[in-house]
């Protein structure tokens, strides 16, 4: 495989698993009776609709088809891919639901 190729594939990994950070995100906005798209757009409201979020929220099950995902899970998703700001939102509608 030369650097080219090593090059693609590495941006194509990252890809897949940004997906799969936002079908997690969204999976438990929905298990939480949460709008994913609306939460997304208070964390960053700044940005353009993003489209990566249109394309999983095909992914996503009604909430009494899919497994439970745990706060910390989604949490820890999410920070590791930088998305801090949208970590803060769902730390704050896990308080919410907490009251």
């Amino acid at each position: 495989m030369d650097k080219k190729e090593m090059e693609k594939q590495i941006i194509e990994n990252y890809q897949n698993d940004e997906k799969m950070m936002i079908l997690i995100y969204a999976q438990w906005c929905i298990n939480n009776g949460i709008d994913p798209v609306a939460l997304y757009g208070e964390a960053y409201p700044d940005q353009a609709k993003n489209q990566i979020i249109t394309e999983v929220m095909e992914l996503t099950v009604p909430a009494n088809e899919s497994e439970a995902i745990p706060d910390q899970t989604v949490l820890n998703v999410l920070e590791i891919f930088g998305n801090h700001d949208l970590a803060f939102a769902v730390q704050e509608q896990i308080e919410k639901r907490e009251k």
